[in-house]
């Protein structure tokens, strides 16, 4: 995501400062200023001059990193953007094609351990105080799941690098469940775009632009990699936890993306991030993945339903 930003920004012309730990990607952007700190320690030292139109906040987790961002920042900056999550909203009630309005989870302050059950209330923690801060001047920004070139968190990879293999395809889940990924391209566009606006507010980041299925993705990842698929149904118990774009709650990944249509939101298709996605991972080497199935387990589950049809007689 932030690789992405800084993309897009400098497309635009922007000058863009750098701030992180400088581990990850050193080598990247080497024209740019790089000013080096740590959220996790509370190292702000190097933001302490200068002064900036936007910060854009991608790696606030917990109520202390945006708040020793905005105590060391003050006025020196014009807007914060604020990268939240939809891990803020609350699980049940929620309808198809919810809005920003929708309720979020009550915010979380007493810990900074991130786990599922406070994630998303933390961020509730930091968009209540950047808001707070910073009122007309704050924007945030909830993306969904994010795909593209460089993910790290591999989650639209798994389906990428499994339909490039082609034949019957596992899946722990229903074929028709609603699924939303958002090109990590064109989250950066709204951003950036948001930015060069100067338009407070909250707005989803969500994609594609015409609605689709988990099964129907499978699909359109096989059609980028140049395979055919079956996608075969298979019952998620023993399947890894968190299955990739497996989802219980369908109404959670049919949410609006109409507000940041408007402000600047482009609509990559599916195929597109596939391909890119598949060349990218290819050229990396494709190294294992944390997540999904191994080909055994998943062979294993395959074998479960029904067994791989026998290749044809010859005449």
């Amino acid at each position: 995501m932030g690789r992405a930003i800084v993309e897009d920004a400098l497309r635009t012309g922007a000058e863009v400062t750098l701030f992180g730990r400088g581990r990850t990607n050193p080598e990247l952007f080497p024209g740019l200023p790089r000013l080096v700190g740590d959220r996790d320690t509370g190292d702000y030292s190097a933001l302490c001059g200068g002064g900036w139109d936007t910060v854009v906040d991608v790696s606030g987790y917990v109520p202390r990193h945006v708040g020793q961002a905005m105590d060391t920042l003050g006025d020196r900056v014009g807007r914060y953007l604020f990268i939240s999550s939809h891990a803020v909203y609350e699980r049940t009630g929620v309808a198809p094609g919810s809005e920003e309005d929708t309720p979020r989870r009550p915010p979380v302050r007493d810990t900074e351990e991130l786990s599922e059950a406070t994630y998303g209330p933390l961020k509730v923690a930091c968009e209540d105080d950047v808001i707070a801060r910073y009122g007309t001047r704050a924007t945030i920004v909830r993306p969904g799941t994010v795909a593209g070139p460089h993910d790290s968190m591999n989650t639209f990879t798994y389906w990428v690098r499994r339909a490039a293999r082609g034949g019957r395809v596992a899946l722990p889940g229903d074929p028709a469940q609603p699924v939303q990924v958002v090109d990590s391209r064109d989250l950066a566009r709204l951003v950036v775009q948001l930015c060069t606006d100067d338009r407070p507010g909250v707005f989803h980041a969500v994609g594609p632009a015409e609605p689709t299925t988990l099964g129907q993705l499978i699909q359109t990842c096989a059609r980028a990699a140049g395979t055919r698929v079956d996608v075969v149904p298979v019952p998620p118990e023993g399947a890894p936890l968190m299955f990739p774009l497996v989802r219980a709650s369908w109404a959670t990944q049919q949410r609006s993306a109409a507000r940041a249509r408007r402000a600047g939101l482009p609509a990559t298709p599916l195929e597109v991030t596939a391909a890119d996605v598949l060349a990218w991972d290819r050229a990396r080497g494709e190294p294992p993945l944390p997540l999904g199935y191994t080909p055994e387990e998943e062979q294993a589950a395959l074998a479960a339903v029904s067994p791989t049809p026998p290749p044809p007689t010859p005449a």
